[in-house]
């Protein structure tokens, strides 16, 4: 019973096609939360898979609701030793529609297939490869060894992709049975296809209607073209007035005073890379001075997601009578997420945009988070996937998209640990999700690594800590 033998035989169980055919199945489960049509399919996916999965490894499970949520949550937990440390895992079975129409040939969402030496289908990097692996880690520690040696409890969501309606609620009610030493768990990506990965939190993000109303109809271009406002050119100058043409943000409140010294020192070694399929970085976009990964991990970033103003589809010669943008503010730590709307409000005023109207998207407000790169439980995991990996892994402060993270911190109270298993080129929300199959073998080796190593000398470090 050995580290070696564990690591063995998840080598052997990925190798074998294994674990390719557990994450098939998951993948054929077309789990889309925001389509109503798929709510039985929500519950299956607990049912049928996780359950079960859970079930075969000692695990005890029970189903959470809240009026909230969409669907209901699977808390699953083996408890082998109070003088042990305790991990909370966390994964969400709901992915992105599938947009079955759009993906190349020869793949789609709902079959996990091989093109090019990649791995295709929904989900199996946002989020049902991710926790897979995760999974499959802790049964091949239970395998080798008779037991984890250390206390695992995991939860399972299916609203993530719908803004994770009742995830708040539902751990604030059961605070005391989520506790944990940190949460250990697995979204995102990696920093590139080939760099291990640790992130400590997340960017916060908020979505954002700004909405022009000038009149009712249009009007002839003609016969009006020069005496009436036309509300999309008056969108895109306010639009203009809040980020410059190479999108450095212009709203000061939208932007921390500095970058902290410690999350300069860890993304100093950290490159971006989204790989052969992945864009290109560009240069000059974006806050001028910083590294590509200081802007994406360290600062703030507006978007323009959708503009309309008009008929697009069929334009005709009218002065439109309105215009429309959904856009979006990804922060860091340190942006008041309370400020952000009127700090919008006073900006557009005080720049000659008072016809703007802000309008609520409806949608949940991520707040940002992160942990201390130097705090005891990420040294001890990077160390670990480190000793697996061959690899220095890299300590991402806070990932560049959103995650509901302060649900575990600010909730739970708990340290947050992140080992993404995809990369930034893994279109993840579009069409033709996919992943290189190394990604998913080095996180399924990884993780067995890291459990194996929490069961062996994990207890010494929570007593450390406790004394400390």
């Amino acid at each position: 019973m050995t580290r070696e033998q564990a690591l063995s035989r998840a080598a052997a169980s990925f190798d074998s096609g294994e674990f390719k055919a557990t994450l098939a199945r998951r993948v054929a489960i077309p789990t889309e939360s925001q389509n109503p049509e798929r709510k039985q399919d929500l519950v299956d996916y607990l049912d049928a898979e996780m359950r079960p999965a859970f079930e075969s490894m000692g695990f005890t499970c029970q189903t959470l609701t809240h009026p909230l949520a969409k669907a209901p949550f699977l808390y699953a937990e083996r408890l082998e030793d109070p003088g042990v440390p305790t991990t909370l895992g966390y994964g969400h079975g709901d992915v992105i529609r599938g947009l079955d129409a759009e993906w190349k040939p020869g793949v789609g969402p709902w079959t996990l297939a091989e093109s090019k030496g990649m791995w295709y289908g929904r989900g199996i990097a946002d989020n049902k490869g991710q926790h897979t692996v995760n999974m499959e880690a802790l049964r091949m520690v239970l395998e080798t060894r008779g037991r984890l040696g250390f206390n695992a409890k995991y939860l399972i969501e299916m609203g993530e992709e719908t803004g994770s309606p009742g995830l708040r609620e539902v751990c604030a009610q059961h605070r005391d049975m989520l506790q944990a030493d940190m949460l250990l768990a697995s979204d995102g990506p990696r920093l590139n296809a080939q760099r291990p990965t640790v992130f400590l939190g997340s960017r916060g993000s908020i979505n954002v209607d700004l909405v022009i109303d000038a009149r009712e109809g249009g009007h002839h271009s003609g016969n009006w073209g020069g005496l009436i406002s036309n509300p999309g050119i008056q969108l895109a100058h306010a639009i203009a007035s809040i980020v410059s043409p190479t999108g450095q943000i212009r709203i000061p409140e939208w932007v921390p005073p500095t970058l902290p010294d410690s999350v300069r020192h860890a993304l100093a070694d950290c490159e971006v890379d989204g790989g052969a399929n992945g864009p290109v970085v560009e240069p000059d976009w974006g806050e001028p001075g910083l590294t590509p990964a200081e802007r994406v991990f360290g600062w703030c970033s507006f978007e323009v997601l959708a503009y309309k103003t008009g008929n697009p589809a069929t334009p005709v010669n009218a002065i439109p009578p309105r215009a429309w943008a959904r856009c979006q503010l990804r922060f860091v730590v340190g942006i008041d997420p309370e400020q952000i709307i009127p700090a919008l409000r006073r900006h557009l005023d005080r720049q000659g945009f008072p016809m703007v109207r802000i309008e609520s998207t409806g949608e949940t407000l991520f707040q940002a988070t992160r942990i201390d790169p130097d705090d005891p439980w990420v040294q001890w995991t990077v160390a670990s996937l480190a000793q697996t990996t061959g690899k220095k892994p890299a300590i991402l402060p806070n990932l560049g998209g959103s995650l509901p993270n302060d649900i575990f911190t600010d909730v739970l109270g708990l340290r947050t640990v992140w080992v993404p298993h995809s990369y930034p080129g893994c279109s993840q929300h579009a069409p033709n999700e996919h992943l290189p199959p190394a990604v998913l073998r080095e996180g399924l080796l990884g993780m067995t690594g890291i459990y194996w190593d929490l069961g062996e000398g994990g207890a010494a470090l929570k007593k450390r800590m406790a004394m400390s």
